[in-house]
This record gives structure tokens, C-alpha cells and sequence, in this order.
């Protein structure tokens, strides 16, 4: 039996980082590590290729190839899965679906062969034996969570790893906090399960292997869930991997800001090679962090906790939400000068919104107040909902929040302030490839010479080089980053 997996086509987006990633000659920023999974799940006896869309364009021939089309997808990716479906159909091949976007919205997607929902590890088998049996059923659910510690390694050798900027690994799933907006628990749960060290060391074997070296994304909501595990086992494990390794990889994870109470575990993270940390800050305001339950995030000095982990040697990416109901009219000032004091470089500020499955949901659904369903992008001056603050006043102090936070002059003296007071790690991963060159030689053309923030991009670039020469490759990744991010946002803003 011959399978396609297809991964659909993710539209232009903040965390995209699709104009970023023409200066490294990349085609996406990470591979489909979901589908990679599934397909080892899947016995050898199957033939498997795999289509991504946003690496190679998805052939009529491909789909007429396969017996059955897997798909999966997150929410964004909605109106790409609609034309992969349509196309299936109309070409006379059968579907079978999961992941996030489905298991959200089942109801959205009957015209699906078979909807096979919640965690593969589980939901997959029993669909695979029925289809040995000639009975498979449309749906396919389940309540138990998968012990990851069982999780076969993904199958690496679908793809070029090549065509991506950044490679991705899991090591667990659940977070144990109950943000009203998040619907992580309600597709992971708040009980956070883990692989083993041998098992994650394991999964770095084969992309050792394979040749790459750079980036590793730790796609885990929370990596810091299981403090005791990570400080007892898994760090260690890693450090001495990646001290064997010359430090091949620069991770990148998700946590939450009370990683900042830890030093020894922010030393441990950066002894084993990360680097970069992505926090959900959500807002300054309190009565809005008691609202959405953010309860982690109350009664601290955020921009000392922030400023903590930046000093242990850990980049902070921070996610900002407006549109709270106890938001006020100052929270758009407070919001800028929050991002700007703190020195968070790649700070997303969206605009709330209710996914399906969260408490959110639930709750404004009671209220009469849900609109439409979310887009997956809350970036894009879109909300699912009627907010308590005038829909008109909400949008256009949004837009000055970007306009604030993204114009050149503030981008570049936040990336001032950040460089000035990050510490990375000795054992920071420096490898310098030949993309790494080209960028900076495209960074000289794109922003240096014909770009409108060229006067900001060479202050940076020389300051960088005479006062902080080891972050200088740094001081230019995050100039492209901002060129994306101001580009991303100019198509509704500037």
C-alpha cells in the first residue's frame, strides 16, 4: 500500500519567518515533525513519500500515486488542508486526517475518509489494523495519553533537511498550567510527559548522523514541566552529548517565566547548548494575568526575570496578548515600554482570540460573545469574539503597539539593549556556514543599502563589531529578523 503524508502550505506569518529565510536560501523554517512521526509509526511494509508544501509544490501525479493521502495540520494551515482535500477528491484518492487543526475541529472536516484524532500513538494502530481488515471507520478517538517514553524515532529520511533552517525534536508533552486562551492541556493534558534521555539522545544520533548542524527546536509548550527529570537526567545527558560533539546544535525551547527562579536550572540549559527561550508573557497588567489564569506570571518583577534568564545566557522571545477584558486604555503605552525596558528582540504581540476546546471558549460561548472561528494567526487584526474594550479603539491601539515595537528606530534600540546585557554561554554554539556569509552579505544589500533602516542597521552592525565581536553574528540575525517582521506587518499596518 503506497501512503502520501502532505503537509500543506503555511501562509505568510510572524513565526513564519518566510522573508527571513531568503537570506539563508531556505525554503521553511522547520520540517513536519508531526507527519515524520506518524510515518514511523506506520509499518515498513507501507511505501511512504512525503510532500511539503512549503518546500515542493503538491502534484496531481503525487496524490494519483498513493493509496491513501495523511494529512496534518495546526489551525493556520486551514485554508491550504481545504485544497489539499478538494484535490483528493476530485481526484478519486481517500484522506486520512489529524493533528491539532482536526482534533480541534472535527466537525469542520466530515468530508474527510477517516479522521484519525488525539495522539497517533494510539489513535494510528487501530486505524492501520482495521485497514488490513478492509473495515476502517471515519472516525477514530481516544481519551488515554501516550507515554512518550514508547515513541518511535521519526522517519528523518522523508525529507532534505537541507531545505529548512532549523531542525525540530520533542521531548514532552502537557504543560501543568491552565492559561484560559491556551488549548494545550486540552489536546496534551497538564500532566507533562517525557522520553528518556537514552531516547532523546537517540533522536540526536540520527540528525548528528544526517549532517546537520545548527539550530534544534524543542517544540515542548513547556520544557521546564518536569523540573526534577530535566535537572537530574536529561541536562546532564545532553551535556556530556554535546560536550563529546564539539556543541553541534544551538537549542531553542517554550517555557514559562518562572524558569527564572532556577539558576542552576538556567546554567544546566546553557551548559547543554540552549540558547534561545520562548516565554508567554501575555501582558503586564495584573488584573488581566488573573483573568486569563496566568497565575505563574503574577506577583514578579517580569522585566527582573526577564533581564535574569537574558543574564544566564538565554535569549528570550516573549508572546504578548491585548484585548483582555480588564485591559484598560493605557495597557497599549504600558505594553510598548514593557517590550522596549525588557530588551525582548522578537517580541509577537497579537490580539486575543478564543481557540475551540479552551475555557476561553467555553466561557465567551456562554456569554453570546463568539464571533467566528479563530484563523490561527492572531497577528493578522482578527479576533473570534465581541470585546469588552470598542472593537475600533482595541485595533487602532494594537497598531500603534506595532507601529511602536517594529519601526526601525525602536526595533534597533531594543536589539541594542538586549545585546548590551546577554551573557551567552561559553559553549555556545558558533559554527559559521557558508548561508551564514551569504546572509550577511545580503543583510549589506537588503538593509545596509536599500533599506529604509540602513542608518539603524549600520549603527548596529559596527557598534556589534567593535563592542560585542562574539554576538556579531547575533546582531545580524536579528537584523533580518526585524526586516521580516516589519514586512509581515506592513501588508495592515505601515
Amino acid at each position: 500500500m503506497k501512503i502520501l503524508f502532505v503537509y500543506p502550505e503555511n501562509p505568510i506569518t510572524y513565526w513564519g519567518f518566510q522573508y527571513a529565510l531568503r537570506f539563508v536560501s531556505k525554503k521553511a523554517s522547520f520540517p513536519p515533525l508531526g507527519l515524520l512521526t506518524v510515518a514511523a509509526i506506520i509499518p515498513s511494509g507501507y511505501e511512504k513519500k512525503l510532500i511539503d508544501m512549503n518546500i515542493t509544490k503538491l502534484k496531481d501525479k503525487d496524490i494519483l500515486w498513493a493509496d491513501y493521502v495523511f494529512i496534518s495540520a495546526m489551525v493556520v494551515q486551514k485554508d491550504s488542508v481545504r485544497e489539499v482535500i478538494d484535490r483528493c477528491k476530485m481526484l478519486g484518492v481517500k484522506t486520512v486526517a489529524g493533528g491539532p487543526l482536526f482534533t480541534s475541529e472535527p466537525e469542520e472536516y466530515d468530508d474527510v475518509d477517516h479522521l484519525v484524532l488525539n495522539e497517533g500513538e494510539i489513535t494510528l494502530p487501530l486505524f492501520l489494523e482495521d485497514l488490513e481488515k478492509n473495515t476502517p471507520k471515519h472516525l477514530y478517538t481516544s481519551d488515554e495519553m501516550f507515554e512518550l517514553g514508547k515513541t518511535p524515532l521519526p522517519l528523518w529520511e522523508l525529507i532534505n533537511v537541507k531545505k529548512y533552517a532549523t531542525m525540530n525534536i520533542q521531548y514532552s508533552r502537557g504543560c501543568p498550567y491552565n492559561c484560559e486562551f491556551c488549548n494545550i492541556t486540552t489536546l496534551y493534558g497538564h500532566n507533562p510527559r517525557t522520553k528518556s534521555a537514552i531516547q532523546l539522545l537517540d533522536e540526536l544520533d540520527v540528525l548528528y548522523k544526517s549532517g546537520w548542524r545548527g539550530g534544534v527546536f524543542f517544540v515542548d509548550d513547556n520544557f521546564i514541566g518536569n523540573k526534577k527529570k530535566l535537572l537530574k537526567n536529561i541536562l546532564p545527558a545532553l551535556i556530556e552529548w554535546m560536550e563529546k560533539r564539539d556543541y553541534p546544535f544551538a537549542f531553542q525551547t517554550e517555557a514559562t517565566i518562572n524558569l527564572a527562579d532556577d539558576q542552576e536550572l538556567m546554567e544546566k540549559m546553557v551548559r547543554a547548548g540552549f540558547n534561545t527561550v520562548f516565554i508567554g508573557i501575555e501582558t503586564p497588567d495584573e488584573d488581566s494575568l488573573s483573568e486569563c489564569s496566568k497565575m505563574q506570571n503574577k506577583n514578579r518583577d517580569m522585566i527582573k526575570c526577564i533581564k535574569k534568564i537574558q543574564s544566564s545566557g538565554l535569549q528570550v522571545q516573549g508572546g504578548f496578548i491585548v484585548g483582555f477584558d480588564n485591559d484598560r486604555h493605557s495597557i497599549f503605552e504600558r505594553m510598548v515600554n514593557f517590550i522596549q525596558e525588557s530588551g525582548i528582540v522578537t517580541a509577537m504581540v497579537g490580539l486575543l482570540n478564543a481557540p475551540k476546546g479552551t475555557r476561553l471558549y467555553k466561557r465567551l460561548l456562554g456569554e453570546g460573545r463568539l464571533l467566528k472561528d479563530f484563523s490561527g494567526d492572531n497577528t493578522n487584526f482578527t479576533m473570534n469574539f465581541i470585546p469588552k474594550m470598542d472593537k475600533g479603539v482595541l485595533v487602532k491601539g494594537y497598531e500603534s503597539i506595532i507601529n511602536n515595537i517594529y519601526s526601525p528606530k525602536k526595533y534597533y534600540e531594543r536589539v541594542k539593549t538586549f545585546l548590551k546585557e546577554f551573557k551567552p554561554g561559553k559553549m555556545a554554539s558558533t559554527h559559521i556556514s557558508f548561508e551564514h556569509v551569504m546572509a550577511f552579505l545580503r543583510s549589506i544589500i537588503r538593509l545596509g543599502i536599500i533599506g529604509k533602516e540602513r542608518t539603524y542597521y549600520w549603527k548596529l552592525i559596527i557598534w556589534s563589531l567593535f563592542k560585542r565581536p562574539r554576538l556579531f553574528p547575533l546582531a545580524v540575525t536579528l537584523s533580518i529578523y526585524g526586516f521580516h517582521f516589519r514586512k509581515v506587518f506592513e501588508r495592515t499596518v505601515f
